[in-house]
């Protein structure tokens, strides 16, 4: 599984080099949105893979993000789902043969998280 992932990312990568600074920013933006929780957002729970490295949590990841995404506290980090969605636009069409990926409902800042490790691994990936 792990494999499938690397080469996914790395396939993304490849696709969306010129975007490395993207991936730092990226990270930048989320530790900013870790600093900036809410009381209402420690309340926010979100599917949140068990497992990060498992492909078929990619989507689940992207759903997490689209969640975050509506919550009223997050629209001053309008620019981090800008960026994000790009990086997301270049891994779709790579997941159509997605399968089950285990979740469990988690905090927000937990979900924000697991989103980092989800970038930084994507941006080691695109290094390589």
């Amino acid at each position: 599984m792990k494999i499938h992932l690397c080469l996914l990312l790395l396939a993304a990568g490849i696709s969306a080099a010129p975007q490395m600074s993207s991936m730092a920013e990226l990270l930048t933006l989320l530790q900013q949105m870790c600093e900036a929780m809410t009381k209402d957002m420690q309340n926010l729970r979100i599917e949140t893979p068990d497992n990060i490295d498992d492909v078929n949590c990619v989507s689940t990841i992207f759903e997490g993000t689209e969640q975050l995404k509506t919550s009223p506290a997050m629209k001053k980090f309008s620019v981090f789902f800008q960026k994000f969605e790009r990086l997301k636009q270049s891994l779709t069409p790579s997941l159509a043969k997605e399968g089950q990926c285990d979740t469990e409902r988690k905090n927000a800042a937990i979900f924000i998280e697991k989103l980092m490790t989800f970038i930084r691994k994507a941006s080691k990936n695109t290094r390589a």
